[in-house]
C-alpha cells in the first residue's frame, strides 16, 4: 500500500511573481513571530536568489526557502500550523536540487538554535562557535553535495552521528576501538541511539578493547544491560582484522562516518551514499562473524 501524498506541494518559483507569497510567509514566520526587524528580512540579495514556495492543497503559501549566489540556504520558514507535516524537509530537498543543478559542490546555511538538529539530519554539519543574527541564536552549518563532507573536530563528530542515527529506519553499526569516548558518550549521541532503540532499532558494536570500555565505564555498555535484545557487542581478534587502523558507522539508509584512523575523530561522511553502504556493510559482516560474543559485558550482566 502506496504512502498517501502530502498535502502540500513544493515549487520553484520566479522572484517577483512570487514576492506577495513569499512576503506573506517571511514577514508572519520572522517579524510577527519571532520579532526579526522587517529591514533585516528584506535584503536586495532577494531578486538573485533562487526561491522555492510550499503550498497547501488549496494553493496558499505555507512555506518559503531561498538559495543565494553565495550558495547560502537561507529564509527557510513554514507556517506555524503546519509544521511537523515535511513541509521544510521538502523545501530543503528542492533547494539541494536546485544547489546540484548549479554543479555547486557545497552549500551553508545559518541554522536558528532550535533547527540545529534538523539540518544535522539533512547531512549538514556545524562549522564554528554559535553567534547572534538578528537578535537569534545561530550556527553556521555545510554540507558537500555529490562527494563526502570532511568530519573535523569533536563538535561535527557528534553531530555526524546524531546525524546517521536520526536518520536510520531500522538499524545502526558502529566499528570502534574502545567505545569512543567523546562520541559514544555524548548525551546527544546516546539519546539519538535511545529513541532508535525505542522505534524497534537495533545496534551491531565491533570492538577491539572492552577491558578500556570497561574502565572507562562507557554508558553504552549500560544501555546494552537494559536493551539486551536491541544492542550486541562483538570482539575484534583475529590478527586480519586487528591490522585495520580505521573506524567506521553506517545506517540502514545510506549514510556512513569513516575515519582512516580509529583514535582519531576527523574523518568523512555522507547521507546518501547506498554503494558504499553496501561496501562496508560486507566488511563489516565478514568480520562480525569472525568476531567473539563479548562476554566481559555480559559478565555486566548482558
Amino acid at each position: 500500500m502506496s504512502d498517501p501524498a502530502p498535502a502540500f506541494r513544493v515549487e520553484t518559483v520566479e522572484y517577483a511573481a512570487a514576492l506577495p507569497d513569499l512576503r506573506s510567509v517571511r514577514e508572519t514566520v520572522f517579524v510577527q513571530e519571532q520579532g526579526v526587524p522587517l529591514d533585516l528580512e528584506l535584503d536586495a540579495m532577494d531578486p538573485q536568489c533562487d526561491h522555492v514556495v510550499a503550498r497547501d492543497a488549496a494553493g496558499r503559501p505555507i512555506g518559503t526557502g531561498r538559495l543565494t549566489p553565495e550558495r547560502r540556504i537561507g529564509r527557510m520558514a513554514v507556517l506555524a500550523g503546519h509544521r511537523g507535516q515535511g513541509v521544510g524537509e521538502a523545501m530543503l530537498g528542492a533547494l539541494l536540487e536546485q544547489a546540484r543543478a548549479h554543479r555547486w559542490p557545497s552549500v551553508s546555511l545559518h541554522a536558528q538554535a532550535d533547527a540545529i538538529a534538523f539540518y544535522i539530519r539533512h547531512g549538514f554539519l556545524p562549522r564554528g562557535p554559535r553567534f547572534e543574527e538578528a537578535g537569534i541564536v545561530h550556527q553556521d552549518m555545510h554540507r558537500s553535495l555529490g562527494v563526502p563532507t570532511p568530519v573535523e573536530g569533536f563538535d561535527a563528530a557528534r553531530a555526524t552521528l546524531q546525524g546517521l542515527v536520526g536518520q536510520a529506519r531500522r538499524e545502526l553499526c558502529l566499528h570502534t576501538r574502545e567505545l569512543d569516548p567523546g562520541l559514544l558518550d555524548d548525551p546527544g549521541v546516546l539519546a539519538s541511539i535511545r529513541r532508535l532503540l525505542q522505534g524497534g532499532g537495533e545496534l551491531r558494536v565491533l570492538l577491539r578493547d572492552p577491558k578500556a570500555a570497561q574502565e572507562a565505564q562507557a554508558p553504552l555498555i549500560a544501555l546494552g544491560q537494559r536493551r539486551a535484545s536491541a544492542i550486541a557487542f562483538r570482539v575484534i581478534e583475529e590478527p586480519v582484522d586487528l591490522n585495520f587502523a580505521g573506524a567506521y558507522a553506517f545506517n540502514d539508509r545510506g549514510g556512513w562516518y569513516y575515519r582512516s584512523l580509529g583514535h582519531r575523530v576527523d574523518g568523512e561522511t555522507r547521507i546518501d551514499d547506498p554503494a558504499r553502504v553496501r561496501q562496508l556493510r560486507a566488511g563489516f559482516q565478514e568480520i562480525w562473524e569472525r568476531a567473539r560474543p563479548c562476554s566481559e559485558f555480559r559478565a555486566l550482566g548482558l
